[in-house]
């Protein structure tokens, strides 16, 4: 794709593109290169994007997707891979998405919720990665249960393995390996909600996310994606959205 010089300008205006990469998320983040740098779709699509425009890559690593998005205004990095929510769309301009990933509610296998608007009542605790883009969606939707935050998706799933809440909301496939280990715990169908992932843009430049997404839909047409999430592993945990 050719590249307009004031899109170059706006997306690499040092010559280089720096992406902030969350590397809270595993699946999007799966490994490292030989080098040391993160390995994964995330990164995979942040450099792509860099040879689109034909400049380097340099990734700026955050360990959690708060930090990335407090960082917009800081001229830290040109394109932030994090996903799509309401509440960052107040600093930040978000592409079409490039994936999705499933979150869901687990619960002990004795507990009294079946679906989930019985898990929004009044006493129940649910265990959440706090400033995750579920625990976002969880803040703006639920009326009555508690939204217990911690550091990490680790630490909330611990918290709930504890006995600390009665419901842990986490990734789909992060749920998958927990009952894998523990049992006496089921998932609770369907997801609560599908979690977009997008490249996000510091607000106010139209033309660079009309550039980004052309540049993302070819790169989900031409198979680019599905060819990242296959050489990651990760294609049975992940789903492109439909643009």
């Amino acid at each position: 794709m050719a590249v307009d010089q004031i899109i170059l300008d706006a997306l690499a205006p040092k010559g280089v593109l720096r992406a902030g990469i969350n590397m809270a998320n595993f699946l999007l983040v799966s490994g490292a290169c030989s080098d040391g740098s993160p390995d994964g779709l995330s990164p995979d699509l942040a450099r792509r994007i860099a040879a689109e425009l034909g400049v380097a890559c340099e990734l700026i690593c955050y360990d959690g997707p708060g930090q990335l998005a407090d960082a917009v205004a800081n001229d830290i990095w040109d394109i932030g891979n994090i996903a799509v929510e309401p509440a960052r769309a107040k600093t930040i301009d978000f592409t079409v998405p490039y994936a999705q990933i499933d979150a869901n509610f687990l619960v002990r296998t004795d507990a009294p919720f079946d679906d989930n608007a019985s898990v929004d009542s009044s006493g129940v605790s649910i265990a959440v990665y706090g400033r995750s883009a579920y625990d976002l969606w969880l803040s703006e939707n639920l009326a009555s249960a508690e939204i217990v935050r911690c550091d990490s998706i680790d630490a909330s799933h611990e918290m709930f393995r504890q006995g600390k809440t009665d419901v842990l909301a986490s990734l789909k496939p992060k749920l998958r390996e927990e009952i894998s280990r523990t049992s006496g715990m089921r998932i609770i169908d369907p997801p609560f909600t599908g979690i977009h992932q997008a490249v996000g843009v510091k607000k106010g430049h139209p033309a660079v996310v009309d550039y980004l997404n052309a540049l993302i839909v070819h790169l989900i047409e031409d198979g680019f994606i599905a060819r990242s999430m296959a050489s990651h592993n990760v294609e049975h945990s992940l789903s492109i959205p439909a643009n």
